[in-house]
């Protein structure tokens, strides 16, 4: 079968996303692709998590009365509420907000997804691409939405084996689409900072569903478009 693709280019309110403005707030916007959880409103928990870094600064010798450290503490737990905000977004909700109608039935594949997420067994950071692709069943979703359906798992503590079998399931229950596909390529810092140390190691996972598991062509197709 032969199909057709699409590559997601970055949206304004994706760079926004990864670029918050210094208030904490995104800019006046319609678009309902708009960065919604910037801004943290919830002192409790910051504390909490304020009290829990300076512990750790106490913890590995450093004194967190140094003047390079005074705001540390807040810092690190608002980086760290925005990293993990995806345990707060539904990808459910997100996907249904742009579902249509459409008789279109070849492959849709958006590749090169900017992807950074942190490991759950030493909190390091992993970072790379995604490539997602769906053949639809009478319904296709804004592509913009498949790259926030990655950041919504992503920003979780993961496993990159796991991360990518969410990523398929999410899209596979909204849509009901004829097969998904996904591809996830990245650099783990738990293996290039500590470890074992191998800078230039790349782990590759996937995850399909429907044709991409039946069809040896569609799979191999797909496997084909996502090369450099």
């Amino acid at each position: 079968m032969k199909s057709n693709y699409m590559k997601q280019e970055k949206m304004p309110s994706d760079i926004l996303e990864s670029n918050p403005l210094p208030t904490g707030r995104g800019s006046c916007c319609d678009d309902d692709d708009c960065p919604s959880d910037i801004t943290e409103s919830d002192p409790m928990m910051l504390d909490g998590l304020s009290k829990a870094v300076t512990a750790m600064l106490e913890g590995i010798g450093e004194d967190p009365q140094r003047e390079g450290l005074l705001k540390t503490p807040e810092r690190v737990a608002k980086s760290l509420r925005f990293l993990t905000k995806g345990y707060r977004q539904n990808p459910d909700e997100l996907l249904r907000k742009a579902v249509f109608t459409e008789a279109y039935d070849e492959m849709v594949l958006v590749r090169d997804i900017d992807l950074f997420s942190m490991c759950e067994h030493h909190m390091l950071p992993f970072f790379g691409k995604a490539h997602v692709a769906y053949i639809p069943d009478g319904k296709i979703v804004g592509l913009s939405k498949l790259a926030r359906v990655v950041d919504v798992f992503a920003r979780r503590l993961q496993v990159q084996e796991r991360l990518t079998q969410q990523i398929r399931d999410a899209i596979q229950k909204v849509l009901n689409p004829k097969g998904v596909a996904v591809v996830i390529e990245a650099r783990h810092l738990c293996m290039v900072m500590r470890g074992v140390e191998k800078i230039n190691s790349i782990t590759t996972t996937s995850a399909m569903s429907g044709q991409f598991i039946t069809s040896e062509s569609t799979r191999g197709e797909f496997l084909r478009l996502i090369k450099p």
